[in-house]
Order: C-alpha cells, then sequence, then structure tokens
C-alpha cells in the first residue's frame, strides 16, 4: 500500500479558497485531477499533492509524511471561507497497466500510469523508483524538501504550475525564476559507477556539485549545480557521469 492519505475540502468556498494557496488552476480539476504544490511567501517548497473534482467536494491526494503539515496549513489560511477539511479513509492505488474502472490517468507524465481511489488497495507491482529516475520525476521527502524551488525540481514539465492562473502563495519567486534565461541548478539523471548512496554529495575536482538522490540501477537523480556538472564526478565510492 502506497503511503498516502487523502484529504477532502467541501463547501461553497472550496475552489476559491485553494485557487489562490496552489501552484495550479484548481479549476482545471472539476471531474479531473491537477498536480500542484503549496508554497512559502519566499517560494520555496512546503507538499507537493493532487486535486481530484469528485462532485461538491475536492480530494486531496499527499504524502502521509506531510499530510498533517499540509492539513495545519490549510486551516491556519481558511480563515472564514465556507469550507470543511477532513481527512477521509479513501486509499491510493497506482499502476502503469490497464486502468481499472473508475481510476484516473497521472497529470504529470504518460509514463506514471494512473491513480485510483477506493477502499481497497488494487496497485500494481511497477517499480516507481526506476520510473521516477528514468522520467525524472521528484518525490516528496527526497528531492522535494524545504529547501526546493519547485522550477529547479521540474514541476512544470510535470504540469504543477500554470503561470496564467492569477496569484498564490510564492508566485512572485516562481515568476521571476522562470523568466531568468537558465536555470543554474535543478534536478538531473545521472549514471553512477560505484558504490553510492541517496544523500551523499557530488563532487568534482574538490568542488562541490550536488547531491545524490533517488537511486535505481546503476543510474540516479541528482540536484546538480549545472556549470559544475561536467566530465567524471564523484558520490561516495562512485564516479558519476550527467545523462540528461
Amino acid at each position: 500500500m502506497l503511503e498516502r492519505t487523502v484529504i477532502s475540502i467541501s463547501g461553497d468556498d472550496r475552489i476559491n479558497f485553494l485557487q489562490g494557496l496552489v501552484t495550479n488552476d484548481v479549476a482545471k480539476a472539476a471531474d479531473n485531477i491537477i498536480y500542484t504544490a503549496l508554497l512559502t511567501p519566499q517560494g520555496k517548497f512546503i507538499v507537493d499533492f493532487f486535486v481530484i473534482g469528485q462532485g461538491d467536494r475536492l480530494l486531496l491526494d499527499v504524502a502521509t509524511s506531510h499530510a498533517q503539515m499540509l492539513g495545519q496549513r490549510l486551516m491556519m489560511y481558511r480563515l472564514r471561507a465556507k469550507v470543511e477539511i477532513a481527512q477521509t479513509d479513501l486509499i491510493v492505488s497506482r499502476g502503469t497497466g490497464p486502468m481499472p474502472d473508475g481510476a484516473i490517468a497521472d497529470p504529470r507524465h504518460p509514463a506514471l500510469g494512473w491513480r485510483a481511489y477506493s477502499e481497497t488497495d488494487i496497485s500494481d507491482s511497477t517499480n516507481w523508483n526506476a520510473v521516477n529516475v528514468a522520467y525524472e520525476v521528484p518525490t516528496t521527502g527526497i528531492e522535494l524538501t524545504e529547501d526546493t524551488y519547485i522550477l529547479e525540481a521540474g514541476f512544470e514539465a510535470l504540469h504543477g504550475v500554470d503561470f496564467k492562473k492569477g496569484c498564490f502563495v510564492g508566485q512572485e519567486i516562481v515568476a521571476r525564476m522562470k523568466h531568468k534565461t537558465v536555470l543554474k541548478k535543478g534536478l538531473a539523471r545521472v549514471q553512477i559507477s560505484g558504490t553510492a548512496q541517496t544523500g551523499d554529495a557530488i563532487t568534482a575536482d574538490g568542488k562541490p556539485v550536488g547531491t545524490l538522490h533517488t537511486i535505481s540501477g546503476d543510474e540516479a537523480l541528482a540536484y546538480l549545480r549545472f556549470d559544475r556538472a561536467e566530465g567524471v564526478m564523484q558520490a561516495g565510492d562512485a564516479t558519476i557521469t550527467r545523462l540528461t
């Protein structure tokens, strides 16, 4: 079973309430699913999640490790909005095989298959680390931490931010980064030759380059300073080569 929690937001103000907070356009979640994030006013990552429009409520599919934090933030922002926020007992299932009845395509990338919300776990045996590395998909708590800027984590390519939707918390910083000519840091896929662990520092000629994150076989995701990520690098007892 995936370690995910589903939170329900109901009430007349549910769409407008969430719309002013998160990076994506909540209106697009009507009978659909979107991927989004809540940021600090300084544009740093707090939590990423999915929003699913289901009748007269919105479902928020979030990593269980960050569910309490999300709930607390929503309650803080609620003020006088006509919304009810509650945790549900729904189970999140995922897979890449044939889509079951009632499932929804993951909005980030076709290779990420489907998501389903029910009382039972119908997940398949997909190796998600391998998929995430192959398609440069960040994971909550690994690539996505309190130090993360979402554009450096590939949020735009994963359809997690809408620059036309209007204001959201942290928008000014995200927009400023969007209009830079080139990002100087960010996630990339690397090849590993030797032994290294998630969290190992990556260096080149003794200078810090970045950090190794999710590993699958001899490839991994890494957060890199792009101006130094050339040629052969080191992490742990391994040599590292940038692939993307």
